[in-house]
């Protein structure tokens, strides 16, 4: 009866713990939007082969009749100013959208 006390309380600390980090891990979690000058598919295919492959980057979604790229990263990797390095380097233009009120 002891051991299977025993085993119910480790599973119970084992699976606490293993929430407590990826709690931990959604912490560093930023989505911005960006602005850009993308007006085709091929502008689109263009952001979706390489921005993802910045350091840090979990998701990004590209919308072509707003010209807005939705960039989901994690912060302690990465930042918008290397995100708008990455897309110069893909020669598109982008800004980060003004925060709405």
């Amino acid at each position: 009866m002891k051991k299977i006390l025993m085993l119910c309380l480790v599973a119970v600390l084992g699976f606490g713990i293993a929430d407590a980090v990826a709690q931990k891990k959604d912490v560093n979690v930023k989505t911005t939007v960006f602005l850009t000058d993308i007006d085709c598919e091929g502008c689109a295919k263009k952001v979706t082969n390489s921005i993802p492959f910045v350091k840090g980057v979990k998701d990004v979604k590209v919308d072509v009749p707003t010209k807005t790229v939705t960039v989901t990263y994690d912060a302690t990797k990465s930042n918008d100013e290397a995100l708008v390095k990455a897309f110069t380097k893909i020669k598109v233009k982008a800004a980060p959208a003004p925060a709405k009120k």
